[in-house]
């Protein structure tokens, strides 16, 4: 191997778990879409999610294509709530991508965007009759009917005919984190077969209602591919439909000691699957999230402060209010200092927020290269639920989202301000207390 080649290859192994389009430059420094991370800081501040636009749109493409040329009467859904915002919304219809929406906020969203209604879908285990109204009234393609109350407000609101699909607990235990699992007995998720054979019943009694297919989830990032083909063969049993929706969950490594099927594999084991036991006639749906948007996305931090004591505490300038899904699941990150990419990285330690909580643990033991006040400190795989779950906690200010793409940035969402903060709150101050 010659040095040129022993030199990339130890770049692609830096930058395996980071987006597809970014680099690292001469002197060690992270460039994302062409756009180096000190730019981005100085124009943007910290902490800040960067999306890689292009890998982002490249990473639908290989969903939505590989699932047309296996079964061409398809649809891939971008379940949303892994990454909420106008932007990628706007993303998504661009693609061909349709979305799944999971409450009025999601909805009003990619409407904005100016998503077809007709490539709209709205989950919810506890849906108001507000949203069905706006789900109705927008017009969209289909309702994913979870319980008998769903059907109450769709016989009692619709006023045309509606398409549902009717979610099916399947009864299906995957190795994810509890709070992940969507698809075993005990689920808050669905029906189950006795009860989902009523709904058909009841549905096809409707003047209303169209019954489409049926909707199955078995949970969120899993590792394993053949739970996919077990929910393959959970609505199969149930007789034939016209349409199948597989859901989505296919996961993510997030760090090396993880590893994940690559979209090809994921898509041969679901079609293979739908073809030795769905109708040839019946359309396919998948819905991934994570798997779509997570590569494409990095949180940039800046060190406020290190600090050896019992340990070495790397203290940056977010933490659990932008990215609450590891105090939820436990999910270990890595972390890198982001301007000295390629020096040896020998310091063992836990890079913590600044949220009032012994929880606030961003990653834990990890080695990094000489931390010091005032670094740039990026986490990769951060593209997916981080922004879904920001929050307020101690007056954190939610981050902003900026895309990049051949060495330009635009803001996808604007960074809140304190007078953001403070709307909410204006009655409190039109008075004394």
């Amino acid at each position: 191997m010659t040095a040129q080649q022993e030199g990339n290859s130890t770049r692609a192994q830096l930058l395996e778990r980071f987006p597809e389009e970014a680099d690292i430059t001469e002197e060690g420094e992270l460039v994302i879409g062409g756009c180096p991370v000190s730019e981005l800081a100085a124009q943007y501040g910290t902490p800040a999610y960067l999306v890689d636009e292009i890998g982002l749109r490249r990473q639908i493409r290989r969903f939505i294509d590989g699932l047309s040329a296996r079964w061409p009467n398809s649809e891939v859904l971008f379940a949303s709530k892994s990454l909420p915002c106008v932007a990628m919304y706007a993303i998504a219809q661009s693609e061909g991508l349709s979305v799944d929406v999971a409450g009025g906020g999601e909805l009003v969203m990619a409407l904005a965007a100016g998503v077809d209604p007709d490539r709209i879908y709205l989950h919810g285990n506890s849906k108001s009759d507000t949203e069905i109204q706006m789900a109705l009234d927008a017009g969209i393609r289909g309702i994913v009917v979870d319980n008998f109350d769903d059907l109450d407000r769709l016989d009692r609101l619709a006023t045309t005919r509606q398409g549902v699909l009717l979610r099916m607990i399947p009864g299906i235990e995957t190795q994810t984190h509890a709070s992940q699992a969507t698809g075993g007995h005990d689920s808050k998720f669905g029906l189950p077969v006795d009860q989902l054979r009523q709904a058909i019943e009841r549905v096809n009694a409707s003047p209303l209602l169209r019954l489409d297919g049926i909707h199955v989830h078995v949970g969120s990032q899993i590792l394993d591919s053949a739970p996919f083909a077990s929910a393959v063969r959970s609505v199969a049993e149930l007789g034939p439909f016209s349409t199948y929706d597989i859901g989505g969950g296919l996961g993510v490594p997030y760090t090396d000691g993880e590893t994940a099927p690559s979209v090809e594999e994921y898509l041969d084991v679901i079609v293979a699957a739908a073809r030795e036991l769905l109708p040839a006639s019946a359309k396919l749906m998948i819905e991934p999230g994570r798997s779509i948007v997570a590569r494409a996305g990095i949180t940039l931090y800046s060190v406020n402060t290190v600090k050896s004591t019992a340990k070495t505490f790397v203290a940056v300038d977010g933490g659990m209010a932008d990215n609450l899904d590891i105090a939820l699941t436990g999910q270990r990150y890595d972390a890198v200092i982001a301007t000295r990419m390629t020096e040896p990285r020998t310091v063992l330690s836990d890079v913590v927020g600044r949220q009032c909580e012994s929880g606030d643990l961003l990653v834990g033991e990890v080695k990094l290269s000489r931390p010091q006040r005032g670094d740039l400190l990026a986490m990769p795989m951060t593209g997916a639920y981080a922004y879904t779950m920001a929050n307020n906690y101690n007056g954190a200010l939610i981050p902003p989202i900026i895309f990049c793409a051949e060495g330009m940035s635009r803001l996808g969402a604007e960074r809140q301000t304190y007078e953001d903060l403070l709307h909410l709150h204006r009655p409190a101050l039109q008075g004394s207390w």
